[in-house]
Order: C-alpha cells, then structure tokens, then sequence
C-alpha cells in the first residue's frame, strides 16, 4: 500500500481524499492546512490526520493538530499538492525537490517559464503513458481537462479532415462551496487566457486553436462554445455526437436547459460534492453548416480533475497501464453508472 499526503484542504484537497478513502491500494497519511479555521475540524470528523506548517504551529493550538507539514513528507510516497496557485511551485523547490518525492500538483501552477512545476501537462485521454515514471507532473485545470475529452476524441475519428479549433470559455466565478469569494454582477474578460497554450502542450504548439475566456456570474458550472471547422463539408450532429458514445467523462443531454439543471440532478442523486466529474454535451445546441460544427458542453469546474488526479497517481507510483488505471478508476468513481442516469434523465424526448 502506498503512503499519499495531500498538501491542502480546498476545492481540490477535500475531494480527492473523499475518494483516495475508498481506493485498497492507498492510505492517506493526511492533509496539510495553512489556516486555523472550520475547515481543520471538518477534516479530523472525517477521520483526516491534519498537519500545519512548523512556522505556524502555534495559529492551530485549540486544534487537535498530528504534526507538521515537514514531518508528514517525511513519510509518504507521493504528496499531491492542492495549495492555491502558485504555492506549488514554492513547495517543490523547498519540500517536494529536497526530499526526493513524487509530486503532482494542480491547474493553478504552470509548465512553462522560470516557475514550471514539470515539463508535462497531463490529460489521460492525450498523454496518460508519458506520466509513467515521471516525479513531478502537473494536473490541467478543470476547463484544460474538459477540452481534452473533447478534442482528443475529434481529432481520433477526424484527423486531417480538421483545419481550425475556436472555443469560447465562458468560466464560473467561484465554486459551490467558496461562500466566502463575492460573485461579481458583471462579465469580466480574460486577457491572454492561459488555457490554449496550455492545451497546446498536450494537443500540439502548432495546431490552430484559438481561445477566447469570459467569467460569469454563477457557481455552478463552466460553459464552453466552440466552432469546429473541417477542410470539405462539415459532419452531421449526429456523427459528432457517436464518438463520444463510449467516451469516459462524456455524457450526452438533450433536455438540460442549463448548468443548474445538471447540478441540482446531481444534487438530488446524492453525487459525492454535487459533482458529475465529467463533461455534459448539450446536444440540442449542436449545429453543422456548411464546413463548421458548433457544438456546446458544460464542464464540472472543479469536479472534473478529481478522476484525472486518481489516473496520474496510478501511473506515477505504480506505473499501470493505461486499461488498468482506468478500470481501477472506473471503480471507485462510478463514472459509466453517472453517465448513464445522466443522459437517461436528459435524453431525447422524441
């Protein structure tokens, strides 16, 4: 059994040791908290050893701390790191580096520049076998994640034929569960958005796509819109919609007028944090003219890269086949059976 800290207990800490709980193969050392707040006794009620920075032990002496951070590391195997983004990058170099560990860390860090965390951006549709004896290496962030899953695939079925990728990402302001950041009643623009380039470490530096970034006024999912153009007449829907059938994290609805229609499924469903961990094509909105296919999928922000971690830790510390991490996966997220109640639920009603 392999020994896994997890440096951080937000969006990303919390639901990745909801799942590592129930995998035979791990035993989660515990996690690292940097603030003395709620959050440290919801972590020990569910049974999570909680280690502090040494420099701020005395921030955490009404809590029933295990130790510090330093000493934990001393113990596992492999540490994913769920600070918030850029702190990553500062722990490798005075913790993970030092110590020799095996890191992954999470879509608020980058592989390029003076502050690359790793020289590899994983998708496991893309690169899971490139991850296979790697020490650090770092997880795309949530709207990455999701246009892998759909890239990938049209690229597979449609290679040549595609001349042309434009996506518009129109991005949730905060998470569900982030009660204390403001949702802005405004649409702010992003500038020089990172995620194509971060897409082209994966898909290719010189493929022709094109991202444009928005963020909303909504916690509850992103929304991505893009424009697919093909050298000769563009597919039907219903061909863009047949390869993403056996997809893994793909589902298919027709009936979902928006993301709170998913979320409040997911809700009801009893799905662990409210998520789908996947992405939703909104089938109703796909369109094909002439030589361009416009196709709309919402993606489960934080959600989606829970599985996608689960996938690159079983490459890294124990090397297994890409069919084998998946099967493993698979059994511990459940992801064919959300699939299946979800495009039950918002299938096609003629």
């Amino acid at each position: 059994m392999k020994k896994v800290f997890v440096n951080g207990y937000g969006s990303i800490g919390s639901r990745i040791t909801s799942f590592l709980k129930d995998d035979p193969e791990i035993s989660v050392i515990g996690i690292g908290k940097y603030s003395p707040d709620d959050d440290v006794n919801v972590a020990i009620s569910r049974g999570l050893d909680v280690y502090v920075p040494e420099q701020k032990l005395n921030d955490f002496k009404s809590f029933k701390i295990s130790g510090t951070i330093e000493s934990a590391l001393d113990n596992c195997d492999l540490v994913i790191d769920a600070a918030p983004g850029g702190h990553g990058y500062k722990n490798k170099k005075s913790f993970y580096k030092p110590k020799n560990l095996m890191a992954i860390y999470q879509g608020g860090e980058t592989v390029m520049g003076d502050e690359a965390v790793s020289d590899l951006l994983f998708n496991s549709r893309a690169n899971y076998d490139l991850a296979i004896g790697k020490k650090h290496v770092m997880q795309g962030s949530c709207n990455v994640t999701g246009m892998g899953r759909i890239l990938e695939p049209l690229r597979d079925k449609f290679a040549k034929q595609l001349i042309r990728f434009d996506v518009t990402l129109v991005r949730r302001w905060a998470d569900i569960e982030q009660t204390e950041k403001q949702v802005i009643d405004t649409i702010e623009m992003t500038e020089a958005p990172h995620h194509g380039d971060d897409v082209k470490t994966y898909f290719g530096k010189d493929v022709p796509l094109f991202v444009r970034a928005i963020k909303v006024p909504t916690r509850q999912m992103h929304l991505h819109i893009m424009d697919i153009r093909f050298n000769d007449k563009a597919p039907k829907p219903s061909e863009i919609h047949d390869i993403f059938t056996n997809e893994f994290g793909v589902a298919t609805l027709w009936t979902a007028k928006g993301t709170k229609d998913i979320r409040d499924y997911a809700k009801n469903m009893g799905f662990n944090f409210t998520d789908t961990n996947m992405i939703h094509i909104h089938a109703n909105m796909t369109v094909s003219i002439g030589d361009t296919v416009q196709m709309m999928y919402s993606d489960d922000q934080t959600g989606i890269v829970i599985p996608e971690n689960h996938l690159l830790l079983q490459a890294m510390l124990f090397g297994k086949s890409y069919e084998d991490a998946f099967s493993h996966t698979e059994s511990i997220f459940h992801m064919k059976e959300k699939k299946q109640k979800l495009q039950e639920h918002f299938a096609r009603k003629n």
